[in-house]
């Protein structure tokens, strides 16, 4: 049985991105009720003003609600139809059943009824859902029969995206998603004009940068620079190249083969042959179609994204709040000294900060997203003992570590490398395990949790290097997390 040792760095602060969290206030309140007075529900006030009405909130009755765009209903009036189609093909025998019990003139009113109901579920569900802008926090209100009225602190929030699909383009209209701490999805505003949107992600911004409400809508979005953008002949070329494309290609071509040799049954092979085909092309299309036009440009509040070819998406990595960052190296992109960046945020699902571009221009961004931080070389990551050898042959060369003043660096991968750097202030625990075999062979490896609730390890560690490293990295973690400055937007 593995022997685990555990140290938690001292002075641990219960925050995921290490810093005091001075409310006692949870990051979305859910409220349900039918209102008080006026027969609506508008939201808890908050703020501790008598008397003269002060707080940290303006008075319910001066809050102007909003409401979403127009064309939300015609996105919401598919629900009972979704709800029909599911039904279909969740028991699609009992469905072909009924629908040969019906004839033409009961299938007209059905659609006479159907049709009505949905644009009335469509035009209810917008009229109820309204959005208030506090000096605190953005509260949206929703619900039916049911009302729900979520308050979400300004500050709580990680991350604001600007999605718009493809009807969405056509239509000028957008999707406004939150990434906020704690919440297991996003909360969204779907759908608000095209600028309405970019507007108001400028104004919750500005309000949590510290700007005061009246100055918040001149304050506008920040302005940019562009770093970088991927071109889609490097992008496409990238594609072809990464090694899950060919494996799959490998196998669509082997496994069938195999099997009419065994079978000589055509119908076999090509149900076979075709889904693994299909998922090669579906895969590196799809990455190609996402990732299409990625741009990564620099503001005050954090590295701005674009990318998507038919669904665009305008994303935020906000400073200070990344956990992880990972240099990917595919086999086959070594030759042209490519890289893939990828991020572990808290609480956010923003996860690839470049696609494909030149390891010194990835480091570059890579700075960016982690001042004074630079890249450890092949050179100074240390491999593990050759002894190492005996538990993992020939993959123990593909690991390696270095811990620098700033970060916790550790490689692993033989064919396709990844080297995790995790900033000292983002360690949440450091772990030490040894099963039976390791102990003999005096090896250990060193796990270290992060507020994204992932973990970096360092493999197959000598054991007196791995019992130090252990105790001098909580010691690094504490002093980092008190000489890391505070994770604000615009800080």
């Amino acid at each position: 049985m593995p022997n685990p040792h555990r140290a938690e760095p001292p002075n641990r602060t219960p925050e995921p991105t290490a810093r005091t969290v001075e409310t006692p206030e949870p990051d979305t309140t859910t409220t349900t009720g039918t209102g008080i007075g006026t027969g609506t529900l508008i939201g808890t006030r908050t703020g501790t003003g008598t008397g003269t009405g002060t707080g940290t909130s303006p008075p319910v009755d001066d809050l102007v609600e909003r409401r979403l765009h127009p064309v939300t209903p015609l996105r919401r009036a598919w629900a009972p139809v979704a709800v029909i189609v599911g039904w279909a093909v969740h028991d699609p025998d009992q469905a072909q059943r009924q629908l040969t019990r019906l004839t033409t003139t009961h299938l007209l009113i059905g659609l006479a009824v159907l049709i009505p109901a949905a644009a009335l579920y469509g035009f209810l569900t917008w009229w109820f859902t309204h959005y208030a802008v506090t000096e605190t926090e953005l509260r949206i209100r929703t619900g039916l029969l049911f009302r729900r009225t979520a308050h979400i602190r300004l500050e709580r929030i990680q991350a604001i995206d600007v999605t718009q699909p493809l009807l969405a383009r056509v239509a000028g209209v957008a999707k406004l998603k939150l990434d906020v701490i704690g919440t297991g999805k996003k909360d969204e505003l779907a759908f608000l004009g095209a600028d309405e949107a970019s507007a108001l992600r400028a104004e919750l911004l500005a309000r949590a940068a510290g700007f005061a409400p009246e100055t918040a809508h001149e304050v506008g979005e920040a302005p940019a620079r562009q770093l970088l953008r991927v071109q889609p002949g490097v992008l496409a070329v990238s594609l072809l190249l990464t090694g899950a494309t060919w494996g799959t290609l490998l196998a669509a071509a082997v496994v069938p083969t195999l099997l009419w040799l065994a079978t000589h049954n055509l119908w076999t092979v090509l149900a076979t042959a075709l889904p693994l085909v299909g998922a090669a092309g579906a895969r590196s299309a799809g990455r190609f179609v996402g990732e299409y036009d990625w741009t990564v440009a620099e503001s005050p509040d954090g590295l701005r994204i674009d990318h998507g070819l038919l669904d665009r998406a305008h994303e935020t990595v906000p400073p200070g709040r990344v956990q992880t960052v990972r240099l990917v190296e595919p086999l086959l992109w070594r030759r042209r000294r490519w890289v893939r960046v990828e991020l572990d945020v808290a609480g956010s699902s923003n996860s690839v900060l470049l696609p494909v571009a030149p390891r010194d221009v990835a480091e570059a961004v890579v700075a960016r997203v982690l001042p004074g931080v630079v890249v450890p070389t092949r050179p100074e990551l240390s491999r593990p003992p050759r002894r190492a050898a005996r538990c993992r042959p020939l993959w123990w060369r593909g690991h390696g570590l270095a811990v620098t003043d700033a970060v916790f660096a550790a490689r692993y991968g033989l064919l396709r490398r990844s080297l995790a750097l995790v900033p000292h202030a983002k360690v949440q625990s450091v772990r030490l395990t040894q099963g039976p075999w390791r102990r003999a062979l005096r090896l250990a490896d060193v796990h270290v949790d992060t507020g994204a609730n992932k973990t970096v390890t360092a493999r197959l560690r000598d054991a007196e290097e791995a019992a130090e490293l252990l105790r001098s990295q909580a010691e690094r973690s504490r002093t980092g997390r008190r000489d890391a400055p505070p994770d604000r937007w615009m800080a």
